[in-house]
């Protein structure tokens, strides 16, 4: 059974909160606040972006659980912020955990579920045979453009999973995809900002494909939403997961644990692989997880996963790298100049 062998997060220290997002552009920052359900966002130190904070999780993951770096044979990065536009991120990655030379990797996009795509990726070559070992990534240092709604909740952070089949610490039972050409979301080439169809990034975008996954997911599997003990849904805002998770019929108590937005944002390819982490922090051998990505363009990924008793055995060790929950804790909150700065928003003369 392929599944997960270990898991890590990694979430910059800097945060900006809402209210003084909407402060600068003179709009009112609690009603926002409230509307999304977002209070702060995280934003990358001035030497950080989608490669470090790729790396950094990865390390996190082998932290948690001997392996062979020699072992690790493919490395996938899901990102829609990969620092260059022609040189992959992946190949650095694998090179800072010392997998390289003798392995397959490439960079991702699908908007907010390349993390997703890249653990189908990675799921498909172990199961054949080809690799013994593949790392999957999602990370973003997600773009809004000032003043534009996206500025309130676009963060950075992300998370990596090391996929494979000896002793897994949650075995993937299945997993299945909903996809289709709505164009909700969108950057060109050479443009710094993304686009959107505001309103319309909801209903026929978000929650269509995400509702349409995850029934498809139950159908396949014959259960239904009670025979989960965590849900975790792609987190655009505090808003969406929770409305899909109601119309699925799940509860609030099975979203919580893995709920990051809050305090995070939106971390793009990272949000729901950051929410699979958290509830990983806390699972128990037995528990059930079920999870359905979401990425813009349009498509969602959906999982039906068991956690397994090596969660808690002497093989795998979730204390050895910081829990989400650690992650969100230590931070430091910044104004907008800082913020600015950090996000390039200030650019200087050369």
């Amino acid at each position: 059974m392929v599944g997960i062998i270990s898991y890590g997060a990694y979430i910059p220290r800097y945060r900006i909160k809402v209210e003084e997002i909407a402060r600068v552009w003179g709009a009112n920052g609690a009603e926002i606040s409230k509307g999304l359900g977002v209070f702060e966002k995280s934003l990358p130190d001035m030497d950080e972006d989608t490669i470090t904070i790729s790396v950094e999780a990865t390390r996190a993951a082998m932290a948690r659980r001997e392996i062979n770096p020699v072992d690790i044979e493919a490395v996938y990065v899901g990102s829609e912020s990969h620092p260059y536009a022609v040189k992959p991120t992946a190949v650095t990655v694998g090179e800072a955990i010392g997998a390289t030379p003798v392995m397959t990797a490439a960079d991702y996009e699908f908007a907010c579920k390349a993390g997703t795509a890249a653990i189908q990726t990675s799921m498909g070559l172990v199961k054949s045979g080809m690799v013994k070992l593949s790392v999957a990534v999602g990370a973003d240092i997600a773009q809004g453009e000032p003043g534009d709604a996206l500025e309130y909740t676009a963060a950075a952070g992300g998370a990596a999973f090391v996929i494979g089949n000896d002793d897994p610490i949650a075995e993937i039972n299945h997993t299945c995809s909903f996809s289709t050409d709505t164009p909700d979301f969108w950057r060109r080439e050479n443009k710094p900002y993304p686009r959107h169809g505001g309103r319309f990034t909801g209903e026929p975008a978000y929650f269509k494909h995400v509702i349409g996954a995850s029934k498809m997911m139950l159908e396949k599997m014959g259960t239904k939403p009670s025979d989960y003990d965590f849900a975790v849904f792609h987190q655009p805002n505090g808003k969406f997961p929770v409305q899909a998770a109601g119309m699925l019929g799940f509860s609030m108590d099975q979203i919580k644990p893995g709920l990051a937005v809050t305090y995070l944002g939106n971390t793009y390819s990272g949000a729901s692989m950051v929410g699979l982490s958290a509830v990983l922090d806390v699972a128990k051998p037995g528990d059930r997880i079920f999870l359905t990505s979401y990425g813009s363009g349009s498509g969602s990924d959906s999982f039906d996963m068991t956690v397994t008793d090596v969660i808690t055995s002497d093989l795998f060790h979730r204390e050895a790298a910081p829990s989400v929950a650690a992650l969100l804790a230590d931070k430091k909150i910044v104004d907008y100049a800082v913020y600015a700065k950090h996000k390039g928003k200030v650019v200087m003369m050369e």
